[in-house]
């Protein structure tokens, strides 16, 4: 054990104890990130536009603020872009996290003076819960991986701009920059594969405790640990004991990424976006991830049925429901408001506020009505997968509309591991799982309207080359779980099985 392992314990006792007492603080703490975020807005273009010096309530905020996308926010960033002081918050962004996914293709997130410590602090809070309640300090004595984006920053108009991972690598604390890999020159690579072999070299002898990242591109890491090493992940980095994952959801790569380490290891989930951090693990034992009340957001919650609805009902912290699913608003000191992330979540506990993600609001099948969404295809496959040992390296789902006489259906594109020996009792047992979760896909079955799904076999590394052919391997990219269109689906069938 070095100083740094010695040293880590009261720190994050400390910071331990502080995450506890606020716990306890959550409403009172909304209701003052509320006050300040409206104060502050008051002075922006933002504030002015929308009537904040006439709010006094929460209630006033509903009336003046509706919610909005980022289209509908994007006027507003073309402004900050061209130079322009105190538009969304006061001054201007210190840097713009740039990621994809809108129908204008790339966004701007501006991150502001007050709002980066909401993305540094929460990471370091994750690791020093997690430290304070299994005693395990050891693995800040290693090598820590973080798989990311690169950190090399453009700029738009004056201000830096890049992924948020390449952006959050800046801020890495002293204390565990020279233990961090890899170098500055191979995270500067662009080019995930080229990049991913360069980190597998560099890596390959050392000891890693800690490794960091989102689950598809960390199993493609171990992949190519198997192929150069012949070993077992856990039997090459015999120390490697903690695994910080995120981005999605981490149940259905579990099981892969378990088999492809060789043994049990701790995992630590974090919820985290360019436009905030949302939510972490903090205990090893407790279900769900604890929201992050205290840290510059003010959250809001509208029931994810009503989300599209032109007025929908929305709510604050004090009255959300466990079991309930959720579309999550947020109000941040980086000049966000009333922004739909397009994430919903689901509470698993309200003492303290504890949290899952359940899926996106853009990402549900309803073609037919059924409004079937992320939790419960990821639900469904992991426990026909679980029944029946079978191994699943990525899945998507999406309508097939009937052509002629033929019935509609669910068409599950899988890229298996070994592709099970019964296909059509494996497509049976996801189906009645699925008609368990959602009592609309369920009448649309029984009612004859739907056939029951359909799963269409891709071939290894199907989803690679499919995200290579999009530019987008690596980084922060992932398939989306479910579509309602057939866009990435009949692109996907360009890797059949």
């Amino acid at each position: 054990m070095t100083i740094k392992s010695i040293l880590a314990k009261p720190f994050a006792n400390y910071i331990y104890k502080q995450v506890k007492k606020q716990m306890e603080t959550a409403l009172a703490d909304q209701q003052s990130i509320f006050n300040t975020l409206i104060k502050v807005g008051t002075k922006t273009m933002f504030g002015k536009d929308h009537n904040f010096s006439t709010i006094k309530t929460y209630e006033d905020f509903v009336q003046q603020v509706t919610i909005r996308d980022y289209e509908q926010l994007k006027p507003y960033i073309e402004k900050i872009k061209e130079g322009k002081h105190n538009i969304l918050w006061k001054g201007k962004p210190i840097y713009f996290a740039k990621t994809s996914g809108t129908t204008s293709g790339i966004k701007y997130i501006p991150i502001t003076k007050d709002s980066i410590p909401n993305h540094i602090n929460t990471a370091r809070n994750a690791l020093l819960c997690y430290m304070a309640e299994t005693g395990n300090t050891k693995f800040a004595d290693g090598k820590l991986i973080f798989l990311s984006g690169s950190p090399v920053l453009e700029r738009i108009g004056d201000i830096p701009t890049g992924r948020l991972s390449g952006i959050v690598n800046h801020h890495v604390p002293k204390y565990l920059r020279a233990n961090q890999l890899p170098n500055y020159t191979t995270n500067c690579i662009e080019e995930w594969e080229e990049k991913l072999d360069k980190i597998v070299e560099e890596t390959l002898d050392k000891n890693m405790t800690l490794i960091s990242g989102i689950p598809p591109w960390m199993q493609m890491y171990f992949d190519r640990l198997e192929e150069k090493s012949g070993k077992k992940v856990g039997e090459l980095f015999p120390n490697f004991n903690v695994m910080v994952q995120g981005g999605v959801n981490f149940e259905p790569y579990k099981a892969k990424l378990e088999e492809s380490i060789g043994r049990k290891i701790d995992c630590i989930e974090l919820f985290p976006a360019s436009e905030g951090f949302f939510a972490f693990q903090d205990s090893q034992t407790a279900q769900g991830l604890l929201l992050n009340t205290h840290n510059g957001i003010f959250f809001e919650f509208v029931p994810a049925a009503e989300i599209f609805n032109e007025k929908p009902t929305r709510v604050t912290l004090k009255d959300v429901q466990v079991g309930e699913n959720y579309a999550l608003i947020i109000n941040s000191n980086a000049g966000l408001w009333g922004y739909n992330i397009g994430d919903t979540v689901k509470f698993v506990s309200t003492n303290p506020y504890r949290i899952i993600v359940s899926g996106r609001t853009k990402h549900f099948i309803s073609a037919f009505g059924e409004h079937v969404i992320g939790d419960e295809v990821e639900a469904a496959m992991l426990k026909a997968a679980n029944e029946q040992n079978i191994k699943i390296t990525e899945f998507t789902v999406a309508p097939m509309i009937a052509q002629g006489d033929g019935k509609s259906y669910h068409e599950w594109l899988v890229e298996f591991e070994d592709t099970p020996a019964n296909l059509d009792e494996f497509e049976k047992k996801i189906d009645d799982n699925l008609r368990q979760k959602n009592v609309y896909y369920d009448d649309l079955i029984k009612g004859n309207i739907l056939q029951p799904l359909k799963i269409t076999c891709l071939q290894k590394n199907g989803f690679i080359n499919y995200m290579k052919s999009q530019g987008k391997l690596g980084g922060q990219n992932k398939v989306p779980r479910l579509s309602n269109d057939r866009l990435i689906a009949d692109e996907l069938k360009n890797y059949l099985q």
